[in-house]
């Protein structure tokens, strides 16, 4: 590689690290301060859940809460987390990158995979970080400084129970007038 390669990589190294560290620092913020519309009463845990599995495996569940680096800071300090990886949802391939999305024209969300270990931590418990930490619900295509439809909130199930399960979780919370 020539040392203008060399140099290139560097540089995207550089403002791919401020970008992560502008959104971890927000979210540290809102975890440490709270969002704007903070919740009324504690979030509670769902009610509506699966057991712990009783062998490890790897499930995948999908959020998006505003900053896609923000909401993975979250989740990839989770116990029973797997792995977690950043990407837009909701819109069509051929306009999945960063410049299309950030036109606000491509209808994607900027979304985390979260692979996680059934035996070690449930879905209904990804669902109550989420609602807790990782985003504020009560923000209209927006999280904090970031706005537009791309920082939308969404919880994009995988499967059927995931579907009944945070439809469950979310009619608690509206029960409860959390937020």
């Amino acid at each position: 590689m020539n040392w203008v390669g060399y140099l290139f990589i560097m540089f995207m190294r550089v403002l791919f690290g401020l970008a992560i560290l502008g959104c971890a620092t927000f979210a540290f913020f809102l975890v440490s301060h709270g969002a704007n519309a903070a919740p009324k009463t504690p979030i509670p845990p769902a009610r509506v859940d699966q057991p712990l599995a009783s062998t490890p495996g790897e499930r995948t569940a999908v959020f998006a809460g505003g900053c896609f680096w923000g909401t993975q800071a979250v989740f990839e300090r989770v116990k029973g987390v797997i792995h977690t990886r950043t990407g837009y949802a909701r819109g069509s391939p051929a306009t999945a990158t960063y410049d299309q999305v950030a036109t606000e024209t491509a209808g994607h969300a900027e979304s985390v995979e979260v692979v996680y270990d059934p035996s070690k931590i449930t879905y209904g418990q990804l669902l109550r970080i989420f609602f807790s930490v990782a985003h504020d619900p009560t923000q209209l295509n927006r999280q904090g400084p970031d706005v537009g439809s791309s920082y939308r909130s969404a919880i994009f199930y995988v499967d059927d129970d995931q579907k009944r399960i945070a439809n469950a979780y979310i009619s608690q919370l509206d029960d409860a007038k959390v937020f």
